[in-house]
């Protein structure tokens, strides 16, 4: 019924999906990589799929967007949620909002707090979850208008209230790791394990992360769809 591909990037430590429906052969790619379309375009030709839609999460400070380069290809139709600052994007979806792939339907999740434009996408089960949540983590929430306050509330009043055998498909892992639970997340993510919203806050404020290189001109290629 549903074609399922999880991608990874070695040099940034980034995934991507590519799910699409078997009977309609009509695919959609979640986080494409600029240097990894090659290999997209390769994936989708084996197993005989048109690409009709591709989606960004958010727009991403560690790598340049594989979307616009995707769209010249393929033709494809760009989706950002509607809070996001890339005017070029063709389709903005709302919070709650259904896209359709043949007889699939993927929901939008507005989900701020690592970035004020972040989103998440519930496909059935699946989770794509970008930097939101990530397996035994959380997307950091220091620039690119990131809220401690908003990522506490994406994750406690929406996210982890989904069922807990929804599965979790993160935008990256840096140890290995391929995919969650709702339910493990909630019993063993360190960062999940607070009280209060004020905890959490207190968590991140002393994270002390280095920002990822690249990341000007990363965000500004990224507002442009990774055009050039």
């Amino acid at each position: 019924e549903m074609i399922f591909k999880q991608i990874f990037d070695t040099e940034t430590s980034t995934y991507t999906y590519i799910i699409a429906s078997a009977k309609g052969r009509e695919a959609v790619i979640i986080d494409p990589v600029l240097e990894n379309v090659e290999d997209y375009i390769n994936i989708l030709k084996e197993l005989d799929l048109k690409l009709v839609k591709v989606i960004d999460t958010h727009i991403h400070a560690d790598h340049v967007t594989g979307a616009s380069k995707l769209k010249q290809v393929t033709n494809c139709t760009t989706i950002m949620g509607e809070h996001t600052p890339a005017d070029t994007v063709e389709i903005k979806v709302k919070d709650d909002e259904i896209i359709n792939i043949d007889n699939l339907k993927i929901r939008s999740m507005y989900t701020p707090g690592h970035t004020s434009d972040s989103y998440s996408f519930l496909l059935d089960n699946y989770l794509f979850t970008g930097d939101t949540l990530l397996i035994n983590g959380t997307g950091r929430t220091d620039f690119q208008n990131g809220s401690s306050k908003d990522a506490y509330n994406s994750l406690f009043n929406n996210l982890l209230k989904l069922p807990e055998e929804t599965l979790v498909y993160p935008g990256h892992d840096y140890n290995g790791k391929f995919s969650s639970t709702i339910g493990n997340e909630k019993k063993f993510n360190p960062r999940l394990q607070v009280k209060s919203v004020d905890e959490y806050v207190e968590i991140m404020s002393k994270l002390n992360l280095t920002k990822p290189k690249m990341i000007e001109t990363n965000v500004s290629r990224n507002i442009k769809l990774g055009a050039n």
